[in-house]
C-alpha cells in the first residue's frame, strides 16, 4: 500500500507539474487538462481499452463481460450523437470514451459499495488502467516540452559517435527500401503496435489476480510506465532528433529538409567533422537519446521469457522487429539503441531490487548499470570525434558495455530465482534379521 500511494502522490505531482509546463512554454492543454476532456470529447488514439483490460484483471469473469458491455455500449451512443451533431471527428478517434467511463464507474462502485481487501484491490486494478492511460498523456506533453524548450539538438554528436558502430541506421534504411512495400509495412505495424505487445505480456502475468485476491510482487507494467516517465528527462539534457530528420527528409518526407544538416540519409554516410549543436524547429520531438522503443522492446523481451513458447517467441519477435524498425525507418542511431538497452535493464534492476529490500548484489547491479549509462552519454558528448576516428577499438567497446550490463542482469537475477530444494526421502524401517 506504501509503494501504491508514493506513486499515486508521484504521479500526481508530476501531471500538475507538466500542466504547469504545457502552458507556460508551448501554449496547449497539459494531460491533466486533456484526460478531463476525454470523459465528453472525442478522445485522441491510446490506450484506452487496454487500460481497461489492465483493470479488468482484477474482476470476475462476469464482471468483466458486464464491463465490456458497458464500455462497448457508451462508445456507440457517444458516436451516435457525434453523427447526429455532425462532430468533426477522425476515424481514429470515435472509440474510447467508454472505456474511461467504465474505469472511472469502477473507482467509484470500489469507493461506495465495496470494503476493506475489495476495496484495496478494485482501487489498484483501476488505478493500473488509469496510470497506463495517463502515462501516454504525460509521454506526449513530455515530447511537446523537449521540442519547444530545446532549440538546438546534438545530432552531429551522436552520429559522428555512430561512426564506431558502422552507422547502422544508414545500412537498415537503405535494406527497408530494398524490401519496400512488404518489409516497411511488417515493421510499421510492429513499431506502432509496441504497446499492443505490453499489454499482452502484462494480462498473461496478471491472469491470476483474480483468483488469488492480489498482484504479483513484479510485473510488466511498473517497468513499461516507468521507463516512460523517465526516459524524456534524458531527452531535455540529451536532444537528438533522429537521422531522419538531421540527414534526411523527415518522417513525411518533405517536411525536414529546411532543417537538416544535409539531405544524406540513407545512401550517402555522413562525413565525420568537429561536431557542434545544430538549430531544429519546435515541433519535432527530442526523443532519441536513448531509444525508448529499444527499452520498451527489452521490457516485453525479458518478462515473456517466462510464458508459453509463443509468448516467448513473440516477445524475441518483437525485439528483433523494433530494433529493425528503429534503425531502418531513421528513428535512432545504432548508439541510441546501446544506451536504450542499459537504460531498460537498470530500471528493470532497480525495481527488482527494491521489491527484494535493497541488498548488495542488487545495489551493485543498479549501480553498475547506472555507471555505464552515464558514462555511454558522456563518451557520446565529448569523445565522438576519438570514437569515429577509431572504430576499431571504441565499436566493441560499445558492445562490451552493453553486453557486460546484460551479463551482470542474468547473472544476478538468476542468483534472486528460488533454488527448488531435493525432495528429502522418507527413512525405511530397518528390517529384522533372519535367524
Amino acid at each position: 500500500m506504501i509503494l501504491w500511494a508514493t506513486a499515486g502522490v508521484a504521479t500526481l505531482g508530476l501531471i500538475i507539474a507538466l500542466e504547469i509546463a504545457a502552458r507556460r512554454y508551448a501554449g496547449v492543454p497539459g494531460p491533466m487538462t486533456t484526460q478531463v476532456r476525454e470523459v465528453v470529447f472525442a478522445p485522441k488514439p491510446g490506450p484506452l481499452y487496454g487500460g481497461m483490460a489492465l483493470m479488468m484483471v482484477v474482476l470476475t469473469w462476469r464482471q468483466r463481460f458486464i464491463a465490456a458491455g458497458a464500455a462497448i455500449g457508451i462508445d456507440l451512443v457517444f458516436v451516435l450523437v457525434r453523427w447526429a451533431v455532425d462532430a468533426k471527428v477522425d476515424s481514429d478517434h470515435f472509440f474510447g470514451n467508454g472505456a474511461l467511463w467504465v474505469m472511472l464507474g469502477c473507482a467509484v462502485i470500489a469507493v461506495t459499495r465495496r470494503t476493506g481487501p475489495e476495496r484495496t484491490l478494485l482501487l489498484k486494478g483501476v488505478g493500473l488502467g488509469l496510470l497506463l492511460v495517463t502515462g501516454r498523456k504525460i509521454g506526449d506533453t513530455w515530447l511537446l516540452i523537449t521540442a519547444k524548450t530545446r532549440p538546438t539538438v546534438l545530432d552531429p554528436y551522436v552520429a559522428t559517435a555512430d561512426h564506431a558502430l558502422g552507422n547502422p541506421s544508414w545500412a537498415m534504411g537503405r535494406l527497408l527500401k530494398a524490401t519496400a512495400p512488404v518489409g516497411d509495412h511488417i515493421l510499421d505495424v510492429v513499431y506502432a503496435q509496441l504497446a499492443v505487445a505490453a499489454i499482452v505480456v502484462a494480462l498473461y502475468q496478471l491472469r491470476n489476480v483474480a483468483a488469488e485476491r492480489r498482484f504479483p510482487r513484479h510485473h510488466l507494467v511498473r517497468t513499461f510506465l516507468l521507463v516512460g516517465l523517465l526516459g524524456p528527462a534524458i531527452y531535455m539534457v540529451f536532444p537528438v532528433v533522429g537521422p531522419v530528420f538531421a540527414y534526411g527528409p523527415g518522417a513525411s518526407g518533405t517536411g525536414g529538409v529546411q532543417w537538416a544538416v544535409a539531405d544524406l540519409w540513407p545512401h550517402t554516410l555522413p562525413s565525420f567533422t568537429t561536431p557542434h549543436p545544430v538549430p531544429y524547429d519546435d515541433l519535432t520531438p527530442r526523443n532519441c537519446m536513448p531509444s525508448l522503443h529499444t527499452a520498451w522492446a527489452v521490457t516485453i523481451f525479458i518478462h515473456s521469457r517466462k510464458g508459453p513458447r509463443i509468448l516467448r517467441f513473440a516477445g524475441a519477435f518483437w525485439l528483433i522487429a523494433t530494433l529493425s524498425a528503429t534503425l531502418g525507418f531513421g528513428y535512432h542511431y545504432g548508439v541510441d539503441l546501446v544506451a536504450g538497452v542499459v537504460f531498460a535493464l537498470t530500471i528493470e534492476a532497480t525495481l527488482r531490487t527494491f521489491d527484494r529490500g535493497w541488498d548488495r548484489s542488487g545495489i551493485r547491479l543498479v549501480a553498475y548499470g547506472t555507471a555505464v549509462f552515464a558514462a555511454l552519454l558522456l563518451s557520446y558528448r565529448y569523445l565522438p570525434m576519438t570514437m569515429a576516428e577509431y572504430p576499431w577499438m571504441f565499436g566493441p567497446l560499445l558492445i562490451l558495455a552493453m553486453a557486460s550490463v546484460i551479463y551482470g542482469y542474468v547473472r544476478t537475477t538468476r542468483m534472486w530465482e528460488p533454488k527448488a530444494a531435493p525432495v528429502r526421502q522418507p527413512e525405511s524401517e530397518p528390517q529384522p534379521e533372519l535367524v
